[in-house]
């Protein structure tokens, strides 16, 4: 047997390798951010559209709860606990499911790192638009773990959402 299919032989296997990877992948865009783009400043890539930031975030989405890194750690350390204790509700043996979780825990993961090492989580994609006065509106800055939290948990939802509305069978026992 190879070493690729001793990793994804088991789903909680799977689940770690894609966790992994986004870690990785996450460490590694936040890194080149550090090195790249000096701590708040921006590089426009589509004017009025979508630039790289270089912001930190002491809170979570949207900033909110700013300045509370330490109650922030133990709600993620809270949530990667309940999230692997409760994944077998959410069909994590199924691919669909590794996939949602791997997501979710290489992001929180990801984030947390930041937290610990950095005291804060470095966010570097915006999206936004121009008004016509020089401000801007726009969706918060983010950062590659915050894509794969989202994503994670918009697959549980879909999961969970078809196996509500899946035919249920028909139950044997009533028929008699």
């Amino acid at each position: 047997m190879s070493a690729a299919q001793a990793i994804f032989q088991k789903s909680n296997r799977r689940i770690a390798a894609l966790a992994l990877v986004i870690l990785a992948l996450d460490q590694a865009a936040k890194w080149l951010v550090l090195k790249t783009l000096p701590a708040y400043r921006e590089k426009i890539i589509i004017g009025g559209f979508f630039k790289f930031v270089h912001w930190g975030n002491t809170g979570a989405a949207w900033s909110l709860f700013s300045g509370n890194n330490s109650t922030l750690i133990v709600v993620m350390l809270l949530a990667f606990v309940a999230l692997f204790l409760t994944r077998h509700h959410f069909d994590a043996d199924k691919l669909s499911g590794q996939i949602a979780f791997g997501l979710l825990f290489g992001g929180i993961a990801g984030n947390l790192a930041d937290r610990l090492i950095r005291h804060e989580v470095v966010d570097f994609i915006r999206f936004y638009m121009q008004q016509r006065g020089g401000g801007e509106i726009g969706f918060p800055a983010f950062n590659v773990a915050d894509t794969a939290i989202c994503t994670g948990v918009g697959l549980i939802f879909l999961i969970t959402w078809k196996n509500e509305h899946a035919p249920k069978p028909a139950d044997s026992s009533a028929s008699k």
